[in-house]
């Protein structure tokens, strides 16, 4: 399932410039921030985004802080953890805190986009079990 909306979080901007255009030569509307907090910023102000693509390696507030805020302020959202080779057990630590999964720097673009449409099928299976959940709760409610 193809994302409709992704937030790419890095502190390197050619890196996000140019990760932006080939996302979007894929139909993708892309988000982008600079570092963690704006990151969080772009997804309090965009609830609709499906998937996240986060840097491990960020000054200020890092990507394990900036996933662990997110997975708190938005527990449905999905986010990939981009990482080099000297940071790879902090991606693994990220994926205990909810990460979806990683790739390491520099990835395929066949490999993130697939991580991205798999981890859009995971939220939009998990907003519908919500929803579905939901409605019986409305119509075993109703029944007393």
């Amino acid at each position: 399932m193809k994302p409709g909306v992704v937030l790419l979080v890095d502190d390197e901007v050619p890196f996000v410039e140019t990760m932006t255009k080939r996302l979007k030569k894929r139909n993708l509307n892309v988000l982008t921030a600079f570092d963690g907090s704006e990151g969080l910023k772009r997804l309090d102000e965009n609830p609709n985004v499906d998937v996240v693509i986060l840097d491990v390696k960020m000054p200020g507030m890092d990507g394990i802080a900036t996933l662990r805020e997110m997975k708190r302020a938005h527990p449905l959202v999905e986010v990939v953890m981009l990482t080099g080779h000297a940071t790879v057990e902090t991606a693994i630590e990220g994926m205990k805190l909810g990460a979806y999964d990683y790739l390491m720097k520099p990835c395929e673009m066949d490999d993130l986009m697939g991580k991205l449409e798999e981890a859009t099928t995971k939220k939009r299976d998990q907003e519908r079990r919500i929803s579905e959940a939901k409605a019986k709760h409305i119509v075993l409610r109703r029944g007393d």
